[in-house]
């Protein structure tokens, strides 16, 4: 492994982790706030950080029919995705919700299977199998200490995975073409946008005029960390390795998610969830490697 891949791996868990933070802070903020408007913050602000700063760099932007491949992904990922992230989230608590976003590497290696992307081998089902078994087993037997219809969240976010797993499959020719600045300022303001437009139309900023300064400091700190920081690092690290490898890091999720939930909003740290973040890890271990 070169240099380039692996500072592309460091990103990706520096991406992972300020994920998972965010996720705990998504948890203690949306019971104030309705998932989309909490989408159109978290990207609306994200973005007016993102965009000066590709600016000034001259970052190259998408080039004629790719704006259309690049405006499909943003508002796929950066509206659809978050939108059902928030809404996991209302109902599972943040550790179960990231250990199942945690199975993105698997979901990845699917998607890029069908695509024609990557191949499926024995190995990498075996390691799917695993994890995603790891996962189930971990999730069942966590009922009982979790929120009520956990289930339905947890099955909310391994469906949006999906979504991500695309995401991240797909990006990486438009992020070559252009500049990983310029493509993620352009899909980030069109997501944005569209949450934007949809929590207008949902009447949902007028729930946030009772908010106090702890919930306007977390949904601030959800769109710097979780927002402009943490995708410029996620496609910093696509621009430089495989779209698996990224992917894989996200085993880190969970576990930040997990620490900052148990201080923030006093969730338990549980055995089963431990449990789980290993048979994943082992999972995509397996299935990463020769």
């Amino acid at each position: 492994m070169d240099a380039n891949e692996r500072n592309g791996i460091v990103a990706a868990l520096a991406s992972s982790a300020l994920g998972g933070s965010a996720g705990a802070l998504t948890r203690y903020v949306i019971g104030a706030i309705d998932p989309v408007t909490l989408a159109a913050f978290r990207f609306g602000i994200a973005f007016l950080l993102v965009l000066p700063i590709a600016l000034a760099l001259r970052s190259r932007w998408p080039q004629g029919k790719d704006w259309y491949g690049v405006a499909a992904l943003g508002i796929l990922f950066f509206c659809v995705f978050f939108v059902l992230y928030n809404v996991a989230l209302g109902y599972t608590s943040a550790a179960r919700g990231s250990l199942a976003l945690s199975t993105l590497p698997l979901a990845t290696m699917l998607v890029g299977s069908l695509l024609g992307v990557e191949a499926l081998t024995r190995r990498k089902t075996t390691g799917v199998l695993i994890a995603i078994g790891g996962l189930g087993l971990a999730l069942a037997t966590g009922l009982g200490t979790a929120p009520t219809g956990a289930w339905r969240g947890d099955l909310v976010m391994m469906g949006a995975t999906l979504i991500m797993a695309g995401y991240s499959v797909l990006s990486r020719t438009f992020i070559q073409r252009s500049s990983r600045l310029g493509f993620l300022a352009a899909g980030m303001g069109c997501g944005a946008a569209t949450s934007m437009l949809l929590a207008w139309r949902l009447g949902g900023y007028v729930g946030v005029q009772k908010f106090g300064v702890a919930q306007w400091c977390a949904v601030t700190a959800i769109a710097l960390l979780g927002g402009a920081t943490s995708f410029y690092l996620w496609v910093y690290a696509l621009e430089r390795t495989t779209p698996t490898r990224v992917a894989n890091t996200m085993t880190v999720n969970p576990i930040a998610a997990s620490l900052l939930a148990a201080a923030l909003i006093g969730e338990p740290l549980t055995l089963n969830l431990a449990v789980g973040v290993v048979a994943v890890g082992c999972g995509i271990w397996i299935a990463s490697t020769a």
